[in-house]
């Protein structure tokens, strides 16, 4: 019998063989709902290449005869616009009848009823836990697809096999005839899939999801013919063969920016969890830091196949300024790499390597405390961010407030909460703080005249996340923070000498300015919540604070407008005791003299202690003509 003979016999005997699952409902699944961008079957396929090329490499060096010396690796992507294919070609492992069967025939071979069932029963079109027990990324190709035919050599065999299906009715296995050894699929695109038909767009597809595959991607069309990756992950070099360059060049390569980065960390993580990573801290912020949407710029790669860019539960949002990569070899290449993020603060893996990744940049940045060429920049540019991860819970509350800055009224340079506390007299039992737009409108404020007469030292905090740390916190190395701008403030702890004569005098003044208070809260009734003495001002007639349980000052600007806030806490009003211009209202008031003169002035101290905080007067027009009544007496 001649060999054509015989192959027409094998021909006759091949017998058409249903998938061993319900298809059209697993291939629905596949594309509606595992994969929400349909480009992800040509990563799927390369990546299925990619693994035949390693399974050969590997095994060759036991078999030394699979190969013939010099075999170079490689995968090819061929565009045939005229027969409306799209070809992917590899010349790794190959297969024969049986793994053709196993692999492609029986889909999901690790029980498809019982995905199905499964699927079914947690309505998982969305579950990608329960996905990523399956491996069906082949079938992401049926998205595509008509018809998937697959030409497959196995080495060392001298037989090739051809699968065909449809997705739907079954599928065919052929003896056929090749040289080659590996594994050839022709896609028969769909009408709606002929955007893969052109060049640039799947160069486009090779480059964002397989740039970094260890064996290049030759992209072919005609007579264009371009290799689409870089073809080797820098990452997974050793650190030692890269130069500064060679960092920098991939920076910008990450498309992480135009600047140089401000400092670079290459590590790889070993033991229950393996993992490298490559990050980089810019040396400039980029405009969008503080935009509610903005995300980090760290790329997750699995086995350097890209998953995504977008990894929610990979890098704390108090971190988003990195940039990089982080490749782990514990997550699973299957399905559910394309939806990963959905799930990604529930996956054991990913927080394991979150906390890695915290510990590691939280070490490098207090390397760069070391440095004061360094730090204050970095601190300028993201201190406001990494404050925010104060707000989550984790031994990472002690490393950041270590490392945290602030400005000071007693320091010409910026000082840590621990300099703070080494300059704490014995008989000083807070912190305090102050928190405003920028220090020095902070050191110019009434209620910071009593701290700078007595030299109590005071920490100004002027990012927004400020106000909202520090009450959740609380307390630092013991001591209990305490705002300026807040309920009353005893500091007489600081005065060297007392007498019961102090205490006479105070009584004394306290009732002397009874009336004068009576009459200001009649007259500011309904915008201030209490007129009240005060010991911490020493020049200023007036100022305004927070009642103890309200809101401070600055926050409840940063607050205004907002919905929720639209109503906002009276404040109240205090009063210097020893003030001039209180005096002379108080004597007018026991006189039973100029109450206009009260009143308006009154009016005018309340609009004055506004704008010093920055707010407009109640009544811009009432406030002009009291000025100018003012001034004609």
């Amino acid at each position: 019998m001649s060999a054509q003979e015989k192959q027409k016999a094998e021909k006759k005997a091949v017998k058409k063989q249903a998938f061993q699952a319900d298809v059209s409902k697993l291939l629905d699944i596949v594309a509606n709902s595992l994969y929400s961008q349909r480009d992800v079957f040509l990563r799927e396929l390369i990546s299925n290449a990619s693994d035949a090329c390693d399974k050969l490499r590997h095994l060759s060096i036991i078999q030394k005869d699979l190969i013939e010396a010099g075999h170079e690796f490689s995968i090819a992507v061929d565009i045939r616009e005229n027969d409306n294919q799209l070809i992917i070609r590899d010349n790794g492992i190959g297969m024969d009848d049986k793994d053709l069967a196993d692999h492609l025939g029986t889909i999901a071979k690790s029980g498809t009823a019982h995905f199905v069932d499964a699927m079914d029963k947690n309505n998982a079109h969305a579950d990608t836990g329960l996905i990523g027990q399956f491996g069906v990324g082949f079938y992401a190709a049926f998205m595509v697809a008509d018809e998937v035919k697959v030409i497959s050599r196995k080495a060392g065999t001298q037989q090739a096999y051809e699968w065909v299906s449809d997705g739907a009715t079954g599928y065919e296995i052929t003896p056929v005839d090749t040289a080659i050894t590996g594994t050839e699929i022709i896609l028969t695109l769909k009408e709606n899939a002929k955007e893969f038909l052109d060049f640039d767009r799947v160069m486009q597809v090779v480059q964002h999801y397989s740039d970094h595959i260890n064996f290049h991607i030759h992209v072919t069309c005609g007579e264009k013919n371009e290799t689409a990756n870089v073809g080797t992950a820098l990452w997974a070099r050793n650190k030692n063969e890269l130069s500064e360059e060679n960092y920098h060049d991939f920076y910008k390569h990450l498309g992480a920016g135009f600047d140089i980065p401000q400092h670079y960390v290459h590590w790889t993580a070993e033991g229950v969890i393996e993992y490298t990573g490559l990050l980089y801290i810019p040396s400039m912020r980029p405009m969008d830091l503080f935009d509610p949407n903005q995300k980090h710029g760290v790329k997750l790669y699995v086995k350097r196949i890209f998953i995504t860019d977008n990894c929610d539960g990979l890098i704390p949002i108090w971190l988003r300024f990195l940039r990089g990569v982080i490749d782990s070899k514990d997550l699973p290449l299957n399905i559910s790499r394309e939806m990963l993020q959905k799930d990604a603060r529930g996956n054991p893996i990913l927080q394991k390597i979150r906390a890695g990744v915290i510990k590691k940049i939280l070490g490098e940045i207090e390397t760069l405390k070391k440095d004061d060429s360094q730090f204050p920049t970095f601190w300028k540019n993201f201190g406001p961010v990494l404050k925010e991860g104060l707000y989550e819970i984790g031994d990472h509350r002690d490393r950041i407030l270590k490392l945290a800055v602030f400005d000071s009224n007693t320091q010409d340079d910026k000082i840590h909460l621990d300099d703070y506390i080494g300059r704490m007299s014995d008989n000083q039992d807070y912190i305090y703080y102050m928190t405003g737009k920028d220090a020095a409108s902070m050191k110019a404020s009434p209620q910071m005249e009593v701290f700078n007469a007595k030299g109590i030292e005071v920490i100004l905090m002027s990012d927004t996340i400020d106000e909202f740390w520090v009450p959740i916190l609380g307390q630092y190395g013991g001591k209990e923070f305490r705002s300026i701008t807040k309920d009353t403030i005893d500091l007489s702890s600081f005065d060297d000498k007392k007498s019961d004569n102090d205490e006479t005098h105070k009584d004394e003044q306290d009732d002397d300015l009874a009336p004068l208070l009576e009459r200001m809260k009649g007259v500011l009734k309904n915008h201030v919540k209490d007129v009240r003495t005060t010991n911490r001002l020493t020049q200023s007639p007036v100022c305004l604070v927070a009642d103890k349980g309200d809101a401070d000052l600055n926050l409840e600007k940063i607050m205004k407008g907002r919905q929720g806030f639209e109503n906002l806490s009276l404040r109240i009003l205090e009063i210097n005791p020893d003030h001039p211009l209180i005096q002379k209202m108080a004597r007018d008031i026991a006189a039973e003299e100029n109450k206009r003169f009260i009143d308006d002035a009154a009016w005018l101290l309340l609009d004055q202690a506004r704008i010093i905080e920055g707010d407009a007067p109640l009544d811009v027009s009432r406030f002009a003509r009291l000025m100018n009544d003012l001034m004609v007496r």
